[in-house]
C-alpha cells in the first residue's frame, strides 16, 4: 500500500511541476499588462512636474500627453479581449498532463513492472543473493571490509572483477589473494593477465615476471607459456617467440582449446602451423601462402609484397564469406587485418566471425581474446 502512496504523490508532484509554467503563463501576461500601464500613468505624473517645473513648454506636454494616452488606452482596452483566454490556456496539455500521462505510466508498469514482488531491502538482498553477480560483489566487498585478512574471500573475488572488467580492483584482490595465501599457478596467472588488460594487452616486464614464477611451480602451464611466448612476439623477437609457440603446440593435446591461436602466432612469426600440408598448403586454413607465394615474395620489392599480402588477405575473405564456418580462417583474417594496420576492417571480419561462432562458444571466446590482444574493440562486435 505504501508503495501505491508514493506513485500517486509522486504522480502528483510531477503534474504540479510540468503544469506550473502553463498557469503561471496566463497570469505573467496579465502582469505584465497590469505593469504597462501603471508605467504609463507614472509618466503622466511626472509629465505634469516637469511641465510645473518649466522644463518642457506646454505645447510639448500636450503632444506628450497624447502620446502616453494613447498607449495607456491601448493597454487598457486590450485587457477585456485577452481576458478570457487563461480559461483556454492549453487546455489539451493539462489535460495530457493529468490523464493521458498517469495513465500511459500505470499501464506500462502493470505490462513490464512487478506489483505483486514484495520489496527487498539491500540487507535482505545480501542475505540471499541468488546469482546476482552486483549483490555478490557487493556482499564480499562488505566482508573484505570488516575481514581484510581473509585470502579466500580475494581468491573469490578477484577472478569476479576481472570477469566484470574492474580490472584494478582484480589487481589488488589478486595481490591481496597471493599476499595472504601465498602464490599458486592460477592466481599468478590471474594478476598477470589484469596487468596485461591495464597495459591494453602487452605484455609488460612485471607481467613476465609474475608468469615466470608461474611456470616455476607449474613447468607445463600453457597458460604462462603463451604469454611468455607473447611478450618475446611483441619485443621483436619472432624467432624465440616462434620457438616458444611451436614448443607450447607440441605439447598441447590435439585437442586443446588455446591451439587454433598458438598455430596463428606460429604463423605470423615465420613459421608453419602445427599439421600443415608440407607443400605449404592448410585445407583448415584458406588463403595461407604455398612455397610458391613465399619465393615469389623473396623476390619482390617493399610495395609490391604489400600488394600481395593484401590480394591473399582479400582472397581469404572472400573464401570464408562463401564458407564461414572455418574457424581457423576467421582467427588468420583477424589477424592479418590487425597486421596491415586496417582497424576498421579487421573489427568487421571479427563480428563477421563472431555471427559464425558465437561468444558463449569456446572458439567464439578465443576470437574475442585474440581481439583484445592485437587491440581491436570488441563492444560493437558482440551486439
Amino acid at each position: 500500500m505504501l508503495f501505491w502512496i508514493l506513485v500517486a504523490a509522486l504522480t502528483a508532484a510531477l503534474a504540479v511541476i510540468l503544469l506550473y509554467p502553463l498557469l503561471r503563463g496566463a497570469k505573467a501576461a496579465d502582469n505584465i499588462r497590469a505593469g504597462e500601464a501603471a508605467v504609463y500613468r507614472d509618466q503622466l505624473r511626472e509629465l505634469d512636474r516637469d511641465l510645473d517645473g518649466g522644463l518642457i513648454t506646454p505645447e510639448e506636454a500636450d503632444y506628450a500627453r497624447a502620446e502616453i494616452g494613447r498607449r495607456l488606452i491601448a493597454v487598457s482596452a486590450d485587457e477585456p479581449a485577452q481576458t478570457p483566454k487563461p480559461a483556454r490556456h492549453h487546455r489539451f496539455t493539462e489535460a495530457f498532463v493529468l490523464l493521458v500521462l498517469p495513465v500511459l505510466g500505470l499501464c506500462l508498469y502493470l505490462t513490464t513492472g512487478r506489483p505483486d514482488l514484495p520489496s527487498q531491502p539491500l540487507e535482505a538482498r545480501l542475505e540471499n543473493p541468488g546469482n546476482d553477480v552486483a549483490v555478490l560483489i557487493t556482499k564480499a566487498e562488505r566482508h573484505l571490509a570488516v575481514n581484510p585478512d581473509d585470502g579466500k574471500g580475494w581468491d573469490v573475488l578477484a577472478p569476479i572483477y576481472f570477469r566484470t572488467m574492474r580490472v584494478n580492483d582484480a589487481q589488488l584482490a589478486y595481490r591481496n589473494a597471493i599476499r595472504l595465501l601465498g602464490p599458486s599457478p592460477v592466481r599468478l596467472d590471474g594478476l598477470a593477465e589484469t596487468l596485461m588488460a591495464v597495459s591494453d594487452g602487452v605484455v609488460t616486464e612485471e607481467a613476465r615476471q609474475v608468469l615466470e614464477q608461474s611456470l616455476t611451480l607449474e613447468p607445463d602451464n600453457p597458460r604462462a607459456r603463451f604469454y611468455i611466448a607473447l611478450s618475446m612476439e611483441q619485443a621483436g623477437r619472432p624467432n624465440e617467440a616462434r620457438q616458444a609457440f611451436e614448443t607450447l603446440a607440441k605439447q598441447s593435446p590435439a585437442d586443446a582449446p588455446w591451439l587454433p591461436l598458438v598455430n596463428e602466432h606460429i604463423a605470423m612469426n615465420g613459421g608453419a602451423k602445427a599439421g600443415a600440408d608440407p607443400a605449404g598448403a592448410n585445407p583448415a586454413a584458406p588463403g595461407n601462402p604455398t612455397q610458391q607465394d613465399v619465393a615469389a615474395a623473396e623476390t619482390m620489392n617493399a610495395g609490391d609484397r604489400q600488394q600481395m599480402i593484401r590480394g591473399m588477405v582479400e582472397s581469404l575473405d572472400a573464401k570464408l564469406s562463401e564458407d564461414p564456418n572455418n574457424f581457423e580462417g576467421w582467427m588468420r583474417l583477424v589477424r592479418s587485418y590487425a597486421v596491415l594496420n586496417d582497424k576498421d576492417r579487421a573489427a568487421g571480419a571479427l563480428k563477421r566471425g563472431l555471427a559464425a561462432f558465437p561468444p558463449p562458444g569456446e572458439q567464439g571466446r578465443q576470437l574475442l581474446a585474440l581481439a583484445r590482444e592485437l587491440g581491436i574493440a570488441t563492444e560493437e562486435a558482440t551486439q
